[in-house]
């Protein structure tokens, strides 16, 4: 059961929208379940009798009672509650139910107190209800509200046992402020994919992704289109920022702006000047100067990435909370810098794994001085690397970072449920379900090609390599045969003998790196783990031979064979005595 709590002035404009039409006429037989005193609140929707204008001066009585310099400015509070996707249709005794504890749960309307603040619950359709309270008490005094959303968030908790519904994870303030119905509303009118708060908030990271410094951030988020407003000290020092997308105004005409930390709590101009400073530390080890990262082509620097990314999830299991928030931050620039810079066919399933994983990086004992500089400099060579191809060795070494990736963010939603943070797992599994998805689209041609070559293999290298696999996972033989990858996995040790590898080491060596219970494809894992272990192609390459005799069979039908040739021989010695 979700709740969405938000704050209006116009208390008409919302009784309207309620018992209208919705925008796309999905609203039905609107009308009240609920209210502060049924005989004295008017139903709009099943009196014929009564009107919006009554409802709403019935509403904000209390409010207009109070002098005018003592009325809220947003004094309608407005909560839709929604059940959880496949959950059972609650009846209207049951939605009233449950609106009557959530009002008694925020404390504006508590069971048995006459002098509550009055309040509605509109229903229009199956799967949830309208909450309306206007925030003056019939006493003239203002309700008290502090933490509402966590006790309305943990009323909505024990309503899903009460009634037998889906639990959801619970909250823990850690969240960035998700979008208001209003926003969705306004995503959903201008086609947009995401409301401006979830497109700021992407643009803000990606640009922290691939800067090296403030005004590297700044410029970026420029480049990419943003508007920025700048807070300046006397001094002419930035002391903080706000963003607004290009176009996106208020009934007034004015931009909507976001200051950063209104985006996400890490995303305050403090916080990113912190991460920078923490690049720019000197290394203990070294009083060397850390060399720029320069340009490098995609692929190698999504092979860089790859190996980081697989350090965080074989560590991650033994890392403690100082060291998991260490690499699951650095893990999350990572796919920043991918979602930016992806190929088209997998760019909105990058920008959603990042989007979800944004949520796994945050909790309340994460440490504040982490020091991710090795992945915030990997992340940094995959942006300025620029858009990788979808084929090719770029698209090789994406579907590369991608199936590491896939493993990393599985091992980060285990390590944050052994823990008990419920929303910070589920963010992990979501990610990995996209990025799931990016690599499958990412893999398919490069795996093809490597399953192909493996087909082609000659009988007695196909067997050779097959017993490689049977010697090293005994007990997984069987089922990796059965798996559409196991033709890769065998043009994968044909090329890494090829290339002065011992096969069979290398694979033990891809075994033992981490576990592979968490693989959908475990040959697909090993593919990729042995072709980075190795340093091999993340391409097949053509072969040779087979190009040139392509190439050849035209002229060799054209060429006199062997047979040929005797017809010609008497005509040599004719010719040379003339000379």
């Amino acid at each position: 059961m979700v709740p969405d709590i938000s704050l209006g002035g116009r208390t008409y404009g919302l009784l309207a929208y309620l018992y209208g039409p919705g925008r796309r006429e999905e609203h039905m037989d609107p009308h009240l379940v609920a209210s502060w005193q049924p005989e004295l609140a008017p139903d709009p929707g099943r009196d014929p009798a009564a009107t919006l204008k009554q409802l709403q001066e019935r509403l904000d009585l209390p409010v207009q009672a109070v002098p005018e310099h003592r009325r809220p400015k947003r004094h309608v509070w407005h909560c839709p509650v929604r059940a959880a996707p496949g959950d059972r249709y609650l009846s209207d005794t049951e939605w009233a139910e449950v609106a009557r504890r959530i009002m008694h749960a925020t404390g504006i309307a508590e069971e048995g107190d006459d002098q509550a603040c009055r309040w509605i619950a509109v229903r229009h359709a199956e799967d949830h209800i309208h909450i309306v309270a206007t925030l003056k008490r019939h006493d003239g005094r203002s309700p008290r509200r502090q933490f509402e959303r966590e006790r309305v968030q943990a009323e909505c908790r024990a309503i899903e046992i009460d009634f037998g519904l889906k639990q959801l994870n619970p909250g823990d303030r850690t969240a960035a402020k998700r979008p208001t119905s209003a926003e969705r509303a306004k995503a959903e009118r201008t086609g947009r994919t995401a409301t401006s708060r979830e497109l700021l908030r992407d643009h803000v990271r990606q640009a922290v992704a691939g800067a090296a410094d403030e005004t590297e951030f700044f410029r970026r988020l420029t480049e990419a289109g943003v508007r920025i407003d700048q807070r300046l000290a006397p001094s002419g020092d930035v002391l903080g920022y706000k963003v607004a997308l290009p176009g996106d105004r208020n009934r007034h005409g004015e931009p909507i702006w976001f200051a950063g930390s209104r985006l996400a709590p890490d995303l305050s101009l403090p916080k990113i000047r912190h991460r920078f400073a923490r690049d720019e530390a000197p290394d203990d080890r070294s009083a060397e100067p850390r060399p720029q990262p320069s340009r490098v082509a995609p692929a190698r620097a999504r092979r860089a990435a790859a190996d980081l990314v697989d350090d965080v999830s074989s560590v991650l299991d033994e890392a403690n909370e100082a060291e998991a928030g260490t690499h699951l931050s650095g893990m999350g620039e990572v796919l920043d810098a991918l979602a930016q810079t992806s190929p088209t066919s997998t760019r909105q399933q990058t920008i959603e794994a990042a989007r979800a994983f944004e949520r796994a990086t945050r909790w309340h004992s994460r440490a504040e001085r982490a020091d991710h500089r090795a992945v915030r400099a990997a992340a940094r060579g995959i942006v300025r690397a620029g858009t990788a191809l979808g084929r090719g060795e770029d698209g090789g070494a994406t579907a590369m970072l991608l199936s590491t990736l896939v493993l990393a963010a599985i091992a980060a939603a285990r390590w944050h449920a052994a823990r008990q943070h419920a929303q910070q797992a589920a963010a992990a599994h979501q990610a990995a379900q996209h990025l799931r998805a990016a690599y499958q689209t990412a893999a398919t041609t490069p795996m093809r090609a490597m399953r192909d070559h493996g087909r082609r293999l000659p009988t007695p290298d196909r067997h050779r390599h097959s017993d490689t696999v049977e010697t090293v996972l005994p007990d997984q033989a069987d089922d990796l045969r059965s798996e559409r990858g196991f033709d890769a996995l065998l043009a994968t040790l044909d090329q890494a003998q090829r290339a002065g590898h011992n096969p069979t080491a290398l694979l033990h060596r891809a075994v033992a790196h981490r576990e592979l219970h968490t693989a959908e494809s475990v040959t697909d894992v090993l593919v990729w783990r042995m072709r980075r272990l190795g340093n091999l192609p993340a391409q097949q390459p053509r072969t040779r031979t087979t190009s040139k005799t392509t190439k050849q069979q035209p002229r060799t039908a054209s060429v006199p064979t062997a047979t040929a040739a005797p017809p010609r021989a008497p005509a040599r010695p004719e010719r040379r005595p003339r000379r």
